[in-house]
């Protein structure tokens, strides 16, 4: 598999040049095949104080027409641990080559991108303050990093929707027993939610960040 790498110039900020002095970074991941455009239209409902960096996805999706994915969709929920760990170094290594790098930094994925949360997370979790994990999991396997959480235990907001049948019900088991284990968790489930998020979600995520500034 070709190493996968982040696009610099489809990054979407939400600030640029002196506006991102002194603020701490909110990194964006859309789900399977969609694009950096996606979730950047959640920047109104979200705390100003983050300066926000949607990626897109290193992978061209085979389906929709112009998607993107993080890796490889193989069986959903249980993707090869290769793809995942890439995909990760691959965020990572953009990371690296920020000019100037924030003191705090925050993850928020959706779906696929949730699992991309939970898996930098795992990488290097001396980096990373806090993850919101929106319909998404926490990826299989045993990462070094699972054990540093285990002791650090960082916060996390997971939200997922009572009628989402897009998220196999053997990943929602593993990451209800792996995030106890390895976050502060702070988590909710939406009734008549589907693999979606909603106004009450977008509210509870808001409040979640701030908590975190």
């Amino acid at each position: 598999m070709t190493k996968p790498m982040i696009d610099h110039d489809a990054v979407l900020w939400s600030a640029t040049g002196e506006d991102q002095d002194d603020r701490s970074l909110l990194i964006v991941m859309h789900g399977y095949g969609s694009n950096e455009a996606d979730l950047f239209g959640l920047a109104p409902f979200l705390p100003l104080e983050p300066v926000i960096a949607s990626l897109r996805a290193p992978l061209i999706a085979p389906w929709p027409i112009d998607g993107f994915s993080w890796y490889p969709i193989d069986s959903p929920g249980q993707p090869d641990e290769s793809g995942v760990d890439l995909a990760a170094e691959a965020v990572l290594e953009w990371l690296d080559s920020l000019p100037n790098q924030p003191s705090t930094i925050g993850l928020l994925g959706f779906s696929q991108g949730g699992a991309m949360a939970m898996q930098l997370l795992r990488h290097a979790p001396e980096r990373f303050a806090y993850a919101v994990n929106l319909s998404g999991y926490v990826p299989p396997g045993v990462v070094p990093g699972d054990a540093v959480l285990a002791e650090r235990r960082p916060p996390v907001f997971w939200g997922r929707g009572t009628h989402d049948q897009v998220i196999p019900l053997s990943a929602v088991t593993r990451t209800v027993d792996w995030l106890p284990e390895h976050s502060k968790l702070a988590g909710r489930i939406y009734e008549g939610l589907d693999h979606s998020i909603s106004q009450q979600e977008l509210a509870d995520i808001r409040a979640f960040i701030e908590r975190q500034l």
